[in-house]
């Protein structure tokens, strides 16, 4: 049953509408108020001085009994000691019946305009999310972060990067936070180049799924202008329950990522073999491998055996024109270094004396003088 009586005697101005005409109303509901606001401070001032009394008293009692343990066997200091005790046992009981009459009497005061109803809140606050500060770093600051990030967390990174299951990943990023940002994105969209270039497609296409979670779970956050940490639940709530369209959309874009990547990955292989071209490539930019394959027999057989005399006989065999159109090519290609010997010369001469002479180095000539590499 709900009790009701408290509800009976409530001292506000509406049971007080019928007064005499010849009183001043509102002058008289102020003097009420006025009166009953004294009568309100002065129980609160009661009972403050009540909780003060108390307090002190169980501190008192505190203090005593701590002093009885450490009294040390002392017969006439604990006797004192429980003697005080006594007394102010004698004034707790005192203490409890003002506590129950004062519960009592606050019980039995009438409602009324003042303790009925209380102010809910004194303000209203919108919550709107905070913008995300920009971070204005260097490429070098961004790069630095990027490697600490991944030396810290690679373990981490590459486990998330192996889940199966939607509810896999949510709990393991929920249990991750730390994870949810820009860099496991980038993070993982370098796995999925250096996957599809060592040919690992099936491995690469499933980072790529869980590749295109993280950036959605980002863009997510983006739109809702919060921080995408808290973003992880919403994310997988909605792609596990979201409707044909929406699934399209994710499905679409993973589809459009892994042509991306495997584009990339041709790229960078490209770019690699012609860094590893290059690298072959002769002073004079000429491939050695294609300058000796388009050498004649003889000139192969040369450099084969890598006898300089069989070369210079070669050579002086052949047209004038024709020698020296393959010779510049050989040099061009580095096949033909033009006085190695006398660069040797002056190597061992540099170690014999300390410093090499800057002239009398007696060399054989030009034609004779070069080496094979």
């Amino acid at each position: 049953m709900v009790d009701y009586s408290k509800w009976k005697d409530i001292e506000i101005s509406d049971d007080e509408d019928d007064t005499h005409p010849n009183i001043d109303t509102p002058s008289l509901f102020r003097w009420r108020h006025q009166a009953r606001v004294e009568r309100m401070e002065e129980r609160k001032k009661e009972k403050e001085e009540f909780q003060q009394k108390k307090t002190m008293y169980v501190k008192k009692k505190a203090e005593l009994q701590k002093k009885l343990e450490t009294a040390g066997g002392d017969p006439s200091l604990e006797d004192d000691i429980k003697k005080r005790l006594a007394d102010i046992e004698i004034e707790e009981k005192k203490i409890t019946q003002v506590e129950e009459e004062l519960e009592k009497k606050e019980k039995l005061t009438p409602w009324n305009i003042d303790t009925i109803c209380r102010e809910g809140f004194e303000k209203t606050i919108i919550n709107v999310p905070k913008k995300k500060q920009v971070e204005h770093l260097t490429e070098e600051e961004k790069e630095k972060r990027m490697r600490d990030f991944v030396k810290k967390h690679e373990k981490e990174l590459k486990h998330y990067g192996t889940l199966q299951k939607f509810e896999d990943s949510k709990r393991y990023l929920q249990d991750r936070l730390h994870l949810v940002c820009e860099d496991t994105a980038n993070y993982l969209v370098f796995w999925c180049i250096n996957l599809e270039m060592e040919e690992k497609h099936d491995l690469m296409a499933h980072v790529a799924h869980q590749t295109i979670c993280m950036q959605f779970i980002l863009e997510l956050a983006k739109q809702l202008e919060t921080d995408p940490r808290g973003c992880v639940s919403s994310f997988f709530n909605r792609i596990q329950l979201a409707d044909v369209a929406y699934k399209k959309g994710f499905e679409d874009e993973l589809e459009s990522f892994k042509e991306r990547i495997r584009k990339r990955a041709r790229e960078k292989l490209d770019e690699a073999a012609e860094e590893e071209r290059r690298a072959r490539l002769g002073p004079g930019g000429l491939d050695p491998q294609e300058v000796f394959e388009s050498l004649p027999s003889d000139l192969q057989k040369c450099f084969e055996v890598q006898d300089t005399n069989m070369l210079k006989e070669v050579i002086a065999k052949m047209p004038e024109d024709e020698a020296r159109y393959h010779m510049k090519r050989c040099v061009d290609s580095g096949l033909w270094v033009p006085d190695a010997n006398k660069k040797d010369d002056d190597e061992e001469e540099a170690g014999e004396d300390g410093e090499p002479e800057a002239s009398g180095v007696q060399g054989e000539s030009s034609s004779t003088s070069n080496t094979l590499p």
